[in-house]
């Protein structure tokens, strides 16, 4: 497997609002368009290359994804294993950090009424990564805060705890080797 460069989109409406927002298309906000083109300069400035973004299919990623895509060069495919999980009854509540949703999460089976269980989601990120794996190419994984846990547990073991409480800012940059 080549480096993967996991960043989470900018700034959206909901995240303004303290809201969860999982499968829910929210846009970015005005900060979270400044966000990405900061992230796509930052890229460049660090120096880092890659062959591919892939980008979930939720305007405020793939948004994200084009500005990186314009600032660098790099060419931009949707991805939609890379759509955030749909948290159900937790979608547009708030507050996004409330104990509630943080015990809901260590719940791996919970599919939250109407959403995505832990375990699925899981499953078709560990499957892209699995196809990634066996490819050379450096990617650059253009998603969300719950999928960057995912992203993480691939690489490493976690307990239940870290796993519901890891997380990554807008924009922010986190490399994988």
């Amino acid at each position: 497997m080549g480096k993967i460069y996991f960043i989470r989109h900018g700034e959206s409406e909901w995240n303004v609002a303290d809201k969860i927002c999982g499968a829910t298309d929210v846009p970015l906000t005005e900060k979270g368009h400044e966000q990405a083109i900061q992230t796509g300069n930052k890229f460049v400035e660090m120096g880092y290359t890659a062959d591919e973004i892939l980008c979930s299919p939720l305007m405020r990623a793939a948004d994200t994804a084009g500005h990186i895509s314009k600032i660098t060069g790099i060419p931009v495919r949707v991805e939609p294993r890379l759509a955030e999980q749909n948290f159900g009854i937790w979608e547009g509540t708030s507050p996004r950090n409330s104990r509630g949703f943080f015990e809901a999460k260590q719940c791996f089976l919970n599919s939250f009424g109407t959403g995505e269980s832990m375990f699925r989601a899981a499953q078709r990120v560990y499957n892209l990564l699995d196809e990634l794996k066996n490819d050379e190419k450096t990617y650059v994984l253009v998603a969300h805060n719950g999928i960057v846990r995912y992203v993480e547990s691939w690489h490493r073991d976690m307990t239940n705890e870290e796993f519901a409480a890891y997380k990554i800012g807008n924009g922010e940059i986190r490399i994988y080797d």
